[in-house]
């Protein structure tokens, strides 16, 4: 015990030990402090796992920014500590060490009740902080190992190099070179070979499968069935979901106690065509056929990477207008939304852009007093689709008679320009931009899209469902170094006042919480339940529409679409 007291750590014995090495207590310290302000909230409750995996994540960066101030030290400093001096301070540091991650655990799990109340969830919580404290040093000894390991090959790339080159030159070419088998290793092999191929095997066996209760349709109203133009087996998953689980007429009324019209939905399979143009195309046909042009509403919408269209916002209008409505959309992708987002963001775009404008282009043929109207909605990715298919909030207005836009992308076009140009004095989280005329933005709807008071809402309107602490709104790689407005006082309504920015460490933060944003009930995190009806009712609400109705419709919806876990899109 005296010995361990006198030395509590291990030296190398010969310089080559770069791997089996102790660790540095410098960049253990910081490693420790960027632990504890990764276990800071953020926007959404996290599970105990993720947060374990952040955890090391964060104290790996730390490590590596503490080990390059302690070589900057050595290398500059005339005094260094002695023996003595070295082991007193690991000594504190190992005996202070479980003390301090306790109580920074404890803290960690008082703030996220305070979260989980902001979101409506029971303050009880699963928080196993031994479990987190290991899964984060197992995260952080792998993440060193990996590094040591790129440091030992550098070393060895430097000897072999300087047989034949200078010893400068050795250094710097060595260091080139396993640059470059890192960059090519963690892009090509780990992440397009592994992360990415895996995903999109797993995604192509999804798309070529039918969920469970889905049915072939035999209405020659939607697309799928025996009548229509695209194949049944070319929809994809989410397409045979979209157009299998089409409501009747039926269903319709039983909701509104009137005669009702059994639905139009046309969908274009990623199968069914070879370009955007051809599949736009196609869509105009399948349109044509089933009489879309003649209906009261003709909506068009984009996908999610794997084509998913939220049954919510879709039924919602079918209930509305008794069934005298047409849908349509195209799949551009089968990945999911995330590995679309890395892989063919700008594809969501293009193949909108080029549905719309078929679309519209049939539309303008129809006398004016003839045509249905005209309307568009995203959600999530397919928000950014949809603003691509037009140059600007102008064009949107010009060209339809209303929007609905739900969890907007942070790099969705017209959205960041509304935000940037919103009237002073108005949050980032609940903007208004030009005093309300056209666009409002809202989590709680019924008062929300109320705002601001007194002014007068023009039509066409616009509406963006965002939520205050919906992490798919506020992502972007900006969160590494800069502090985002959106933590800026006021806060929203759901957002926890402990919530701060650290560089690094809130990027990690905010992108697990994309992953467990559908964890929290609607209005928060990346749910919005119901709220599409309400929203809805203020864009294009049919005669004689109330608000009676509108409560009405939204409880029969969250009753036939309960919330899941899981990423949709």
């Amino acid at each position: 015990m005296g010995t361990i007291a006198r030395k509590p750590y291990w030296d190398a014995p010969h310089d080559s030990w770069v791997i089996r090495r102790w660790p540095d207590l410098t960049a253990c310290l910081v490693a420790t402090f960027f632990f504890w302000l990764s276990l800071t909230p953020s926007l959404v409750p996290r599970p105990w796992y993720y947060q374990g995996g952040i955890g090391g994540i964060t104290a790996a960066i730390g490590y590596a920014l503490g080990a390059l101030l302690s070589w900057l030290y050595r290398l500059l400093s005339p005094w260094q500590p002695d023996e003595r001096v070295r082991a007193r301070s690991w000594l504190g540091y190992l005996v202070l060490l479980p003390w301090a991650v306790g109580i920074m655990l404890g803290q960690s799990a008082d703030m996220q009740r305070e979260l989980r109340q902001l979101h409506g969830l029971p303050p009880t919580l699963t928080w196993h902080s031994l479990m987190i404290a290991l899964i984060s040093a197992a995260v952080l000894a792998l993440l060193l190992t990996v590094g040591r390991a790129v440091r030992l090959l550098t070393r060895l790339l430097t000897r072999l190099l300087n047989r034949v080159l200078p010893w400068p030159f050795a250094v710097a070419l060595a260091l080139a070179l396993s640059s470059v088998i890192v960059v090519v290793g963690t892009r090509d092999v780990f992440w397009d070979r592994g992360v990415l191929g895996v995903a999109n095997q797993i995604a192509a066996a999804k798309d070529r499968s039918t969920d469970p209760g889905v049915m072939r349709p035999y209405s020659p109203l939607v697309s799928g069935s025996p009548d229509s133009l695209i194949a049944w087996e070319e929809l994809g998953n989410k397409g045979r979901t979209f157009t299998g689980t089409t409501l009747s007429s039926e269903e319709i009324s039983g909701f509104t106690g009137e005669p009702a019209l059994d639905p139009i939905r046309a969908y274009v399979g990623r199968a069914s065509y070879e370009d955007f143009a051809a599949g736009a195309e196609l869509a105009v046909r399948e349109l044509e056929r089933t009489g879309a042009f003649d209906r009261e509403v003709l909506a068009v919408t984009g996908t999610t990477g794997t084509g998913w269209v939220n049954p919510t916002t879709v039924e919602a209008l079918e209930y509305m207008y008794g069934g005298d409505t047409a849908i349509v959309t195209m799949q551009y992708s089968y990945m999911p939304s995330w590995a679309s987002f890395m892989v063919d963001r700008n594809e969501a775009g293009v193949a909108t852009r080029a549905l719309f404008d078929a679309v519209y282009a049939r539309w303008e043929q129809d006398p004016a007093d003839e045509r249905p109207q005209l309307l568009v909605f995203g959600e999530s990715l397919s928000v950014a689709a949809v603003e691509a298919a037009f140059d600007g909030l102008d064009d949107m207005l010009a060209r339809t008679d209303g929007a609905l836009l739900i969890g907007p992308p942070d790099y969705s076009p017209i959205h960041t320009e509304l935000t940037a140009n919103r009237d002073e004095g108005s949050p980032i989280w609940r903007p208004i931009y030009d005093g309300g005329a056209h666009v409002r933005f809202a989590q709680f709807p019924e008062q929300d899209l109320l705002l601001p008071e007194g002014e007068p809402w023009q039509e066409p309107r616009v509406v963006y469902l965002q939520n205050a602490s919906d992490p798919v709104v506020w992502w972007s790689f900006d969160l590494l170094f800069q502090r985002p407005e959106w933590m800026n006082e006021p806060l929203g309504p759901d957002v926890t006042s402990s919530i701060d920015w650290f560089p690094f460490v809130t990027f990690w933060q905010t992108t697990v919480d994309m992953a467990v944003s559908y964890t929290s009930p609607a209005p928060h995190g990346h749910r919005y339940g119901s709220n599409p009806v309400a929203a809805w009712a203020a864009i294009a609400a049919p005669a004689g529409w109330t608000d009676t109705d509108t409560e009405r419709l939204g409880f029969l919806l969250e009753v036939r679409h309960p919330p899941r876990h899981g990423w949709a899109g």
